[in-house]
């Protein structure tokens, strides 16, 4: 389950779906995924690079997070999402080790 908040502005379904399919991809590295919860907020607004994206995935007995910045959500997401599909081939790594 994808929960997408929005942090003091309405973000709009384009963009809501874009970040829902960047985030279902990361499924298919690891299907343990209970969940994820995406923050979107402005910060500093008079600065290019104000758009933040905070990722945090749900795993078994564990959370991966991402926090990026950039000039569009669209770019903080992707960036956000690269920095987890690492973490989660660390993790899935442990995981099996375990085994």
């Amino acid at each position: 389950m994808i929960k997408i908040h929005s942090v003091h502005f309405d973000s709009d379904k384009k963009l809501e779906d874009f970040i829902e399919t960047k985030v279902n991809k990361l499924i298919k590295y690891d299907n343990d995924i209970i969940g994820a919860e995406i923050f979107l907020r402005i910060e500093k607004s008079q600065e290019k690079d104000n758009k933040v994206a905070e990722i945090r995935l749900e795993v078994p007995g564990y959370d991966l997070f991402a926090k990026k910045q950039s000039s569009t959500f669209e770019a903080a997401t992707d960036t956000a999402v690269d920095a987890l599909r690492i973490q989660l081939k660390k993790y899935k790594g442990k995981k099996e080790n375990k085994k």
